[in-house]
């Protein structure tokens, strides 16, 4: 297969690109590039497809090898083990080019000639950020998950949409906005995009169970993504102000510690009674609520320290564009 610098070396903007990341699925992934472009040619609109081949075992690779050959704007990366649709994404983000780009997967569930003008049409007559599809008519062994999934979002991100977790068509700057992706975080792409204040709206989309192959996902990704919801949520709630996380349990801490040595006091001058114990407890709390308080200043350093860094990350990137 050629590298992927070969495909990668064109510059310029198009106006969609469609990223679709891929692990054996030989007997679809020619459909779902093909249909890709003959969206493009529906709407009128310059486009690219990217696809990452994550550690296939089976022919995929050579398909896609055949279709660059008819399709000059096909983008392969390669990854040689499986590294998980998070790392696909965060490569093919990256590496698009276009105004529009659209997360399609590469089992044929959805028909790129059906939906990818569908997501288009619905981003550009809203004026949304994100426009997500809702599968009609779902028929699979994972509505339940779904449901968990969608509820969770409701309730932690206010994400108020049906179907999170499955295709959706975002502007340039909400790509551009992501951090670096990590776990699988692919599933929260619209918990970030709400937390940073773009529209996000949905339409109803074609669905159809996947014509081969078989699912790269089942129900152990529950309490994986319960965990990572949590922490997501942490980073996006407190990453920018650390110290109103740790600052604010060692406020906390210090009030009830004082709290209670003021009740011992109070025992011990009326009552002439000792509670040893309650004091030594208090006593540790105050000392862990201050460490919780340093722990918060370090922390505004460091992201003090990593905006600075980024600013001048910008800047120089910045200056080589104008050189």
């Amino acid at each position: 297969m050629r590298s992927d610098a070969t495909r990668s070396g064109t510059e310029g903007t198009v106006a969609i690109s469609v990223v679709v990341p891929a692990r054996n699925e030989e007997a679809t992934i020619a459909a779902v590039v093909e249909r890709s472009f003959q969206a493009f040619a529906e709407l009128e609109r310059s486009g690219e497809v990217l696809v990452v081949n994550d550690g296939s075992t089976d022919r995929t690779g050579a398909v896609l090898n055949d279709l660059q050959e008819r399709f000059p704007a096909l983008r392969v990366f390669t990854h040689r083990r499986n590294r998980g649709m998070t790392a696909a994404l965060q490569r093919m983000f990256s590496a698009s080019r276009g105004d529009i780009v659209i997360l399609i997967p590469a089992d044929m569930e959805s028909d790129p000639l059906l939906d990818v003008p569908t997501l288009v049409r619905k981003l550009e007559t809203d004026d949304l950020d994100v426009a997500c599809g809702w599968r009609q008519e779902r028929r699979d062994n994972k509505v339940l998950a779904s449901k968990v999934y969608n509820t969770v979002m409701d309730w932690v991100a206010n994400v108020h949409v049906h179907d999170g977790n499955w295709i959706k068509a975002m502007r340039r700057e909400v790509v551009e906005s992501f951090p670096p992706l990590r776990s699988d975080w692919h599933r929260f792409l619209l918990m970030i995009a709400v937390h940073n204040g773009f529209r996000v709206g949905e339409t109803p989309t074609f669905y159809q169970p996947r014509p081969a192959g078989s699912s790269k996902f089942g129900w152990e990704r529950i309490p994986k993504s319960f965990l990572d919801v949590l922490v997501l949520k942490f980073l996006l709630t407190f990453s920018e102000a650390p110290m109103r996380f740790f600052g604010g349990l060692g406020l906390v801490g210090l009030v009830i510690s004082a709290a209670v040595l003021l009740y011992l006091v109070l025992l011990y001058v009326f009552a002439e009674t000792q509670q040893r114990p309650i004091f030594i407890a208090a006593g540790v709390l105050a000392v862990i609520s201050v460490l919780l308080i340093l722990v918060g200043f370090l922390a505004e350093l460091i992201v003090t320290q990593g905006e600075r860094i980024t600013q001048l990350e910008k800047q120089i990137g910045a200056r080589n564009v104008d050189e």
